[in-house]
């Protein structure tokens, strides 16, 4: 990543994920509200629910080596190290995250079975075919070579390994569907701006990364409708003492991003933003 980037995600996440986690809990990324949004529940559960819909779309029987790409504090790394009984190793560019992660792992007496480390996802430190599943939840919108990330990816997917990715996407831009507007054009450059974004693509364009790259068994779907309602929610959250006094301290970026919240749920209802997902095997 370029040097610049990467201070400006660590930054970031270091700035953010103290107070996302007093509010929300350790689950940094969407809800699912159903296949069409329309299921009311626990904002915490929906989170829990993305990850069991996503295994279950995926058909993630089993697993011994798990890598969480963009592991925030831990989240996912230890549900899914629990649920499969496995070890995981979660990465992500936040010292502060990777160290909330490890007292997470402690505290839930996960520590011998899970590792967190900063660490480039672009460049792995890790020998080549390290894990049977390679877990990567809202990371990729992050990467600004996305081949590149699927290469180190499939790099250090077992063979036979699975490799789940769920991320944001905007629409389908390519003939026959119309290129994107200046204006849509625009909406993508602020939400890159206040999310620490280089920039995102369509769920075609990495399905085609992905073929490119010799994956096997490829899959792809698009669950905007099941996600788009987290957005509003979060944006009613944020509303509460607890939120607005943890805003105040949370420096600059923090609160830009909390007053620029509605960027996404309206690229949502526009749908120009799309989530993403893919599945595959080595």
């Amino acid at each position: 990543m370029t040097s610049t980037l990467y201070q400006q995600i660590q930054q970031f996440y270091d700035a953010s994920s103290g107070l996302w986690e007093q509010i929300w809990g350790e689950h940094m990324h969407h809800g699912y509200y159903g296949p069409d949004g329309n299921q009311k529940k626990d904002r915490r559960q929906a989170q829990i629910d993305l990850i069991e819909e996503l295994l279950t779309w995926a058909q993630v029987q089993h697993a011994q080596d798990i890598l969480d790409v963009g592991c925030g504090i831990g989240g996912s790394s230890l549900y899914l190290a629990q649920k499969y009984n496995a070890s995981a190793v979660g990465i992500t560019l936040s010292p502060v995250q990777a160290s909330r992660a490890t007292e997470r792992a402690q505290a839930a007496g996960l520590s011998t079975r899970t590792e967190f480390q900063v660490a480039d996802a672009l460049n792995m430190p890790f020998a080549d075919a390290s894990f049977d599943f390679v877990w990567s939840l809202e990371s990729g919108e992050h990467m600004p070579d996305k081949q590149k990330f699927f290469q180190e990816c499939y790099r250090v997917l077992k063979p036979g390994g699975t490799f789940l990715m769920a991320t944001w996407c905007h629409r389908p831009a390519m003939s026959p569907n119309k290129p994107l507007t200046l204006d849509e054009q625009k909406h993508l450059e602020e939400i890159y701006r206040v999310y620490c974004l280089p920039y995102v693509i369509s769920l075609l364009e990495y399905e085609a990364i992905a073929r490119h790259l010799c994956f096997q068994n490829i899959r792809t779907a698009d669950w905007s409708k099941a996600v788009a309602p987290f957005w509003d929610i979060v944006i009613d959250s944020a509303f509460n003492p607890a939120a607005i006094l943890g805003l105040l301290f949370s420096g600059p970026t923090t609160i830009q991003a909390a007053l620029s919240l509605g960027l996404m749920s309206r690229g949502y209802q526009s749908g120009l933003i799309r989530f993403g997902l893919l599945c595959a095997t080595k």
